[in-house]
């Protein structure tokens, strides 16, 4: 872990991770859900350590979003 997106996307995983286990209750179709913001957090990962900053930040956000949708849309 060498660059600041490493860390923010990790946390964000580990984040969306404590987040189900919380509230999800098995619920594997809001599981199947928080994979798309888990690879979004991927991607983000990559595109920062390329450089492309504002790029990562943005697919970050989306990520993040995205899985808040998911959450309150149950």
């Amino acid at each position: 872990m060498s660059t600041i997106f490493d860390f923010v996307t990790v946390a964000a995983f580990l984040a969306l991770v404590a987040a189900y286990m919380a509230w999800g209750r098995g619920d594997q179709k809001l599981l199947m859900h928080l994979m798309v913001s888990a690879v979004a957090f991927a991607i983000a990962n990559q595109l920062g350590n390329r450089g492309l900053d504002l790029f990562a930040v943005l697919v970050i956000a989306a990520g993040a979003g995205y899985a808040v949708m998911m959450f309150r849309g149950r």
